[in-house]
Parts: C-alpha cells; structure tokens; sequence
C-alpha cells in the first residue's frame, strides 16, 4: 500500500526577486529564440551591411560634408552611425514581433495570467530585445574597420577607441532600449504580423529616413523641422559624436550637442517604456484569444 508523501513547504519568494526573475527569464527567453532562429541575422545585420557598402560607393563622389561635419568626411563615415541604427531598429522590429505570435500560440496569455507584476513582462521582453540589438550592432561596428582592410570601406574612418568603447555601449543600450520599447508599442495591439510589417513600412522606416540617417537636415525649409522633430534624430546624432573623431564634429541646428542627444533620447525612452507598461495593465479580450 502506497504511503503518502509529504511535501515540503516552497521556501517564500521576497518582492525583489519576484520582480526580477520574470524579467531575466523572459530576456533569457528571447535570447533563447534567436539562437535557434538564426536567419534573423540576414534582416538585421547582412541587409544594412549591404546598404552600407553599395550606397557608400554609388553616393561617394557626390557626397558634400554639412557644414557642421569635418570638410573629408565621406558618406560611408556619415552613414555608418545611421546604418548602426537601422540594425537596432530591425532587431527590436524582429524581437517584438513576437509578441503576436505568443498571443496566437497562447504563451502570453499564460504570462498574463500568473502573479507576476505586468511590468516585469515588459522590462523582460525589453531587456531581451535590446541586448540583442546591442550585440548586432557592436559587431557591426568593429567589421567597419575590417571592411576597410578588405577593400569594401577604403574611405572609412572611425574614432571609436578604448576609451569611448564604455560610452558607446551605454548609449546604445539606451537606444536599443527606446527603439524596442517603441516595437513594443506597436506589436501589442496587433492582430496579425501584416499589419506590423505595414507599419514598420509606413512608419518606422520613414522615421529613420527622416533622422538624419542617410542625408544630412537642410539649414532650412520644412524638411529640416522635421528632422529637428524627430526624437530619432537625437539618437542618431549622438551615436555619431561618440564614433567620430575628437572634435571633429560642431554643435548646431542639424547637428545638436551630446548633451541635448541624450537627453532627449531618454525621456524618448522613459515616455514608451511608461506607455507600454501602461497598455500591458489594461485588461482586454485581445489577450484572452
């Protein structure tokens, strides 16, 4: 005859780590997907290599320096920064497209319905998506000096050093961060993966065009305000500043100084990452199908 087994009591779970594990295992999760997807590396890091390279070589010779630019800057150094953009706008663009398929798959409702606080769901998915991005895009960066050596980037220059590696990876976390916060945005309200494709076409990638990522802001004219406007603008401009030579860039209307950059970029931030807990709060009977 079978004897009952007792069972001891789960020792209790304090309030700190009942916020964080959520967080660093939904992270770990989304690190876990990608390495088992590992085409997404084509969209995120092979496409913007190759614009990079073609359109440095079909726009160099008519390429004129803004006026804020050191006068030998050439359009590979000037898009560099942008292109390092694009691949954390693709990464977070990949990383929170998820989330419709969690919904359909019934992951998420299973999330949302545990004791887990709503922001440590968001914080997770996050933390998870920027990380990825960061790594995409510092690899990126250190292959700019190996193209050069190859032949593809024979007029790159960089000023990225030892010293600024510390700086540079803190601002692209914060940018990663804000950019996958903003996909977070856009996913949780979406039914299908058409219509995130559909925004990210009529949306994100017009915002990155009009940051100052492929052609510099005009003086003037209302093209110009609406590059100022753009908060992207600042993101993609402080990048530029850490990867540039010392000095070699001056401060003015299309080209703010770093501490206008990061200071936009994170109130930016701090303005998705509230909106995005926020909507995750809501009950709706999205979730519940």
């Amino acid at each position: 005859m079978n004897q009952p087994t007792s069972t001891l009591p789960l020792p209790p779970i304090g309030p700190v780590k009942r916020f964080l594990l959520p967080v660093f295992t939904l992270a770990q999760r989304e690190i876990v997907r990608f390495l088992r997807q590992r085409t997404r590396v084509t969209g995120a890091l092979v496409q913007p290599i190759l614009f990079w390279i073609l359109f440095g070589a079909g726009l160099r010779g008519s390429f004129k320096p803004p006026e804020w630019a050191a006068s030998g800057m050439t359009y590979q150094e000037y898009f560099f920064p942008g292109v390092t953009v694009m691949i954390l706008m693709f990464t977070a663009i990949f990383s929170t497209i998820s989330i419709i398929e969690d919904r359909k798959e019934g992951f998420l409702q299973g999330v949302l319905v545990s004791p887990i606080p709503r922001i440590s769901i968001v914080l997770g998915k996050l933390l998870g998506g920027t990380i990825l991005a960061v790594l995409q895009a510092v690899l990126f960066i250190f292959l700019g000096p190996l193209l050069k050596i190859v032949g593809l980037a024979p007029d790159f220059q960089t000023g990225i050093t030892l010293a600024s590696l510390i700086p540079l990876i803190l601002f692209l976390f914060l940018l990663g961060f804000s950019l996958t916060a903003l996909g977070y945005l856009i996913a949780w309200p979406m039914e299908s993966t058409q219509g995130f494709h559909a925004i990210m076409s009529v949306f994100l990638m017009p915002m990155w065009l009009l940051s100052g990522s492929f052609f510099p802001a005009a003086e003037s004219g209302w093209l110009s305000w609406i590059i100022r406007a753009n908060p992207l603008t600042y993101g993609v401009t402080g990048l530029r500043r850490i990867l540039a030579p010392e000095s070699s860039l001056t401060s003015a209307p299309g080209n703010p100084s770093m501490i206008v950059c990061l200071t936009v970029t994170t109130l930016v931030c701090i303005i998705y990452v509230t909106i995005a807990v926020w909507m995750t709060q809501r009950r709706s009977t999205r979730n519940a199908r």
